[in-house]
Formats: structure tokens, sequence, C-alpha cells
């Protein structure tokens, strides 16, 4: 057959790390080099390269192979030419796509050089089986990668190849070391967080400073662009930049391996992984942050994230709710209110109306005292009496953390095994395609379903993992709570870092005579050892009632 040289004709040339390691036949100037003596010998011109390197096969996203089936789309390419198939795709689905409907519906001529395959022969039986095979190579690959990844995981050791701002390698060791020049400004980006400065504010405070962003500071330091600096911005920090280095447990001297996973090696899409399989080591290098105000950090991250109108974020961000809709209760404040008439109402309430909950408005100072008041009792009985505080917490919840202990790893059970037996219902199923037993419509509908079920079997059995965390972190909240309260701690007003070690949540019921200046709103405070948030009224004064009640 006659090359049509009015048209283009692509050489295509793909490498990707696996494929390097084969040796240099595989290297893209042999590519070329084999490509350009193939079209000169047969008589092909007009030809141009699509170079795709550091690219894996399973992935469509590549550059250079999304501009040639641009090119393919628009008529613009005659004839497309790779050494073999796998250049092409080792997606098996992918690769029989393009040969078998893409180039043929636009009239494009395709040539496997090694391989053997030329369209304008026709058809080659053998395409289908080497595309088959190309693919399992690709799963063997990745499972080996794999299985090496989770072996350095399993040891401690860090699965990422970033080194995360802040941090440097050391040379000998290959230890995290705190960079000189940036851990201090992760240290007060911390700081200015327990502050109780949102992230944009946070944001703006780097810009006044002119401190580089990480991606501008690498590509100063290492001449590197993987992180897309933005060198005619340098000092314009993005919040999610801050925000992901807030939530970051490395900052605190913590390895967490395996926090991400993906399905196969063709979804590329990093999902986040139940807690019962990541694996975190502590103290493994040297912390840039205290674990203390790592701890308050997260706390305060947990609620509102963005600052009020007058610049500050609520020091009872993450604490808050409406005991009636368990929406957040939001501050009340103004330039020209007085302090003393700063107030708390429902969110409900404000987004929704009456018809949904009723404002549960109270005084901000009443609550203060309140929740302080609350905070010296159980930390002076902490203190005083630890055994009988201890008896008494653990006592609280004992019955029915055991039960619901139980019930749950009897569930957690079942659905780890039913999500074991999809993942082989999914492989066979894949192989049944790939063989041609099933057709590829048939295949797109029972693997959806499959996936689905899988998706919400997996959701599920976060929900019961961090159920079944919670309950094992009982006793330890108890003792953690018996120690912090045997710290010298200046009580003389409610802190963040008061609010981060003792509690861990507050509800406002609404008041029993609405808009009444005399009657209080019920309140109640779940203290930080109540794993399950159910109040412990035993270690709740009775004759007292400013702990249980608020005057507003």
């Amino acid at each position: 057959m006659k090359p049509n040289n009015d048209q283009i004709t692509a050489l295509y040339c793909r490498l990707s790390q696996e494929d390097a390691r084969e040796g240099e036949s595989l290297s893209i100037e042999n590519q070329k080099k084999m490509l350009s003596e193939y079209a000169e010998r047969n008589g092909f011109r007009n030809c141009q390269y699509y170079i795709d390197d550091g690219y894996s096969g399973v992935s469509s996203n590549r550059p250079d192979y999304q501009r040639m089936l641009n090119d393919v789309e628009n008529e613009l390419v005659g004839t497309v030419i790779v050494k073999d198939q796998s250049r092409l795709s080792r997606n098996y689905l992918e690769a029989g796509r393009l040969m078998e409907l893409v180039f043929p519906a636009h009239d494009v001529r395709f040539i496997a050089i090694t391989d053997g395959v030329d369209s304008a022969n026709g058809i080659n039986e053998m395409s289908g089986i080497k595309n088959y095979f190309n693919d399992f190579f690709a799963r063997d690959t990745s499972k080996k990668i794999r299985a090496v990844q989770r072996a350095k995981g399993e040891r401690g050791e860090r699965v990422g190849t970033m080194t995360p701002y802040g941090y440097l390698k050391d040379a000998d060791t290959k230890q995290l070391i705190p960079d000189p020049i940036t851990a201090p400004i992760v240290h007060k980006i911390f700081e200015l967080c327990a502050e109780g400065k949102g992230v944009r504010a946070i944001c703006n405070y780097l810009y006044e400073n002119k401190v580089e962003t990480p991606g501008v500071y690498e590509f100063h330091m290492k001449g590197k662009t993987c992180k897309h600096p933005t060198l005619d911005t340098p000092y314009i920090w993005t919040q999610s930049t801050v925000r992901d280095m807030l939530s970051n447990r490395i900052y605190c001297g913590d390895t967490v391996n395996f926090s991400t996973y993906s399905k196969s090696n063709k979804l590329k899409k990093r999902l986040k992984n139940t807690p019962e399989n990541m694996l975190i080591f502590e103290n493994t290098h040297e912390p840039i942050v205290s674990r203390e105000l790592f701890g308050l950090v997260q706390k305060r991250y947990e609620g509102r994230k963005r600052p009020d109108r007058l610049g500050d974020v609520d020091k009872y961000a993450g604490y808050l709710y409406c005991a009636d809709c368990g929406a957040k209760l939001y501050l009340h404040r103004g330039k020209n209110l007085k302090s003393e008439n700063n107030c708390y109402q429902c969110g409900g309430y404000q987004a929704k109306g009456k018809n949904y909950c009723t404002v549960h408005s109270i005084k901000a100072d009443v609550l203060d005292k309140l929740v302080l008041d609350g905070i010296k009792f159980m930390t002076d009985l902490a203190r005083k009496k630890p055994q009988e505080f201890y008896e008494i917490a653990v006592k609280s919840n004992a019955d029915k953390a055991e039960k619901l202990r139980k019930e749950s790893e009897v569930k957690h059970s079942k659905l780890k095994a039913r999500i074991k037996e999809l993942d082989s219902i999914m492989s066979c199923l894949y192989e049944d395609r790939a063989l041609g037993k099933i057709t590829s419509e048939r295949y797109e509908k029972l693997a959806s379903g499959y996936e689905k079920e899988q998706s919400d079997l997996e959701a599920e059995l976060e929900a019961l993992s961090e159920q079944l965390h919670s309950i094992e972190q009982q006793d330890k909240s108890v003792q953690e709570f018996i120690e912090n309260a045997k710290t010298d701690l200046e009580m003389e007003e409610l802190t963040p870092k008061l609010l981060k070690l003792f509690i861990s949540r507050i509800e406002v019921y609404e008041k029993p005579e609405k808009h009444s200046k005399t009657c209080g709103n019920d309140v109640v405070i779940h203290y930080s050892f109540h794993s399950m948030h159910k109040p412990m009224p035993v270690l709740t004064p009775s004759k007292n009632k400013t702990f249980t009640q608020a005057a507003c």
C-alpha cells in the first residue's frame, strides 16, 4: 500500500521509568532512530515526532499522546508508526479501542514495527493477545512496585518521594532534618493558626513578610519545577497549601504511610484510606512543632476555618453546637457593640429560619464563665481524687462501650470479607472481558454495580473503624485528662489551650422561655474523655446549677 504523504506520518515514542530499567533498547533515542529509518526505507514522508518521556503506558493522560489523537480526529494524520504496541498503550481496552475503532474510523494506517503489525495488510489476530499481555505486564510490574513500597512502609520508612517544605534530607542517613531556613516559617504558620488567625490571614502575613512559596523556594534552591512555581508572584501562597501543611503530622515528628491508595494500576485517582489501613510511626524524625501545638491547631481546624469580619477565628470553633438541630453556634458581635452583648446563635436557625430551629441565643461571657467553672471543677476532682475520678469516668460508658465494641467487630469482619470477595469478582470479570467472554457493555454494567457496592461498603467500614478507634481511646483519654489536670495551668480566663485539653463538645439547648432575660439555657459539656459524646451527670454538682444552666 502506497503511503499517503499529504497527511502527517506520526512517529510516536514513549518511555516510562519501568521501561527505562529494561535498558537502552527502549530509550527515546533508540525509538526515534528505529522509526525514522523505517519511515525513510518505506517511503513515508511528512514525518512528525510525538514523544512522551517518563509517562506510563497504562495512563491515557500523556501530553503528546493526546496531541496525536487530537490530530487524528482532525484528519491531519494518515499513518501512526510505533516501535511496538506497548508504546501506544499498555491498557488492553484503550489499545483495542484505538486499533479497532478510532484509527479505522479516520482511515489511519497503524504500524507496530517489531510486532509485525500493519493495518494495511488486514487484521492481525495476534494483536489482541499482545495487547492483553502488555496489560498483564503493567499489572505485574505494578504489583511488584507496590510490594516493595508496602515493605518499606511497614518498616517505618517514608514511601513518599517528595521532601516536605520545612525539611531537608540528610546526605548520609537520608533522614528528614529541619531546614534552618524554612522550618521557622512552618512553626510560625502553626503559631498563627493557634492564635486564631484564619488561613487567608496567614497567607496575607506570608505575603507581607515576603516569604517565598514552597515551589518558588525549591526552584531557587534546586532548580526543580515539579511544584509548578509561579515565579512572577513568588510570595502569593495558596490557601490549600497552608491547609495541607496545618494538617500534616510529619511536622510533629511522625511518619504516616498509606494515607491514600488507588483501586488499581489503571485508576490513578488517590482515595483516602481508612484509619486501620494507615501505618503511623511516631517520633521518626526531629519535629518542627510540638505535639501540644499541633493538637491545638487540629482542634481549631476542625471548626470554623474562616475568620469573622474582625479577622479573628472563634475560640469555640469545633466545640459549640445546637443541642436540638446539631448545627454550629456562631458568635454575633460588632465593632460598635459592647462586648457584654456578644452572643452565640444557632447556625441552623440563621440559615433556614424558625421553621427549622430556634435562635438558642446565649451570651458569650456567660458561656465562658460556665465552661471555665466546669473545667475548674472537673480538673480539681481529677487532681485531688484521681482514682475515684477514673472509676466514675470509665464506668459511665463502660457497659455501652463493650456492647458496641462487640457488635462493631462482628460487622467489621463481615464488611472486610465482602470487600475482599468483590475484589476477586471484579478481577475475574476484567479477565473475562479481556478474553472476550463477555461484551464491553455487559462488563461496564456489572463493574459499575460492584464498584458502587464496594464504595458503599468501604464508607461503612471507615465509619465503623472510627467508632472502634473511639472506644479504644476511652481509657487513654481518661488518663490523659488526669495528667493534664495535674499540670500547672492558669485558669483565670477561658483560652483555646484549655478547650483543647479538657473539652470535646458543648451543646446548648433553647431556653424554656424564649427571649427571657432571667431564664437560662441548659448547657451540656462533654469533656475530652467522653469518647461517645455522652454527658456524665454523675460528676456534675447538682447543688450548683451554674454548671448545667446559664442565665442570660
